[in-house]
């Protein structure tokens, strides 16, 4: 892995995205939204998760956070360890899931082509985490992330995403708590 793509400032404020493996779009209904938005409110409650900025996409998620455990790479292990299983869990369960064959099949190919997974894979490995330093940065990454779905289609407005930050920006805070990151010009 590149040395620019790791967690050098244990307490640093970071940008990171991840994706499902194959690209694969998951995220298509509530029940797996849920999955993810109860892990990240679990993350901020008992994991010291301080939670900037987000958006939950069908194939991959973007964060804007810090570690107030100063891990913020045991952190990101812990919630896409504990987001596959759930997520996994809840396909299986799930009487509905038309692609769920599919899905899972794609899912234990990928697990059985890396030794560290016993079987499915859910998210891609690399994670990408990049450092910001300046106000002007972090507005940028902020703009990214909330703009993400208007880019993809999904929305005209970034506040109309229902699993962005951009609607926090705008005092809605009903899908997640965000923390405040103070000023930024």
């Amino acid at each position: 892995m590149s040395r620019k793509y790791k967690f050098h400032n244990r307490s640093g404020v970071y940008f990171m995205s991840f994706a499902t493996v194959n690209w694969i779009d998951i995220c298509i209904r509530q029940q797996y939204f849920n999955c993810l938005v109860n892990s990240i409110e679990y993350c901020r409650l008992k994991k010291g998760m301080l939670l900037y900025a987000y958006c939950l996409m069908p194939i991959h998620i973007h964060f804007i956070f810090q570690s107030l455990n100063d891990d913020p790479s045991g952190l990101i292990r812990d919630f896409k360890g504990y987001t596959s299983k759930e997520l996994i869990k809840t396909i299986i369960n799930n009487p509905q899931e038309s692609k769920k064959e599919w899905i899972l099949e794609l899912l234990n190919k990928a697990g059985d082509s890396k030794s560290n997974v016993s079987n499915y894979q859910l998210w891609q490995h690399h994670n990408k985490p990049i450092e910001l330093w300046t106000a002007k940065v972090i507005k940028q990454k902020i703009d990214y992330i909330h703009y993400n779905p208007v880019k993809s289609g999904f929305v005209v407005n970034p506040i109309d995403w229902k699993y962005s930050s951009a609607r926090n920006y705008v005092d809605d805070h009903s899908i997640l708590k965000i923390d405040d990151i103070g000023f930024i010009g």
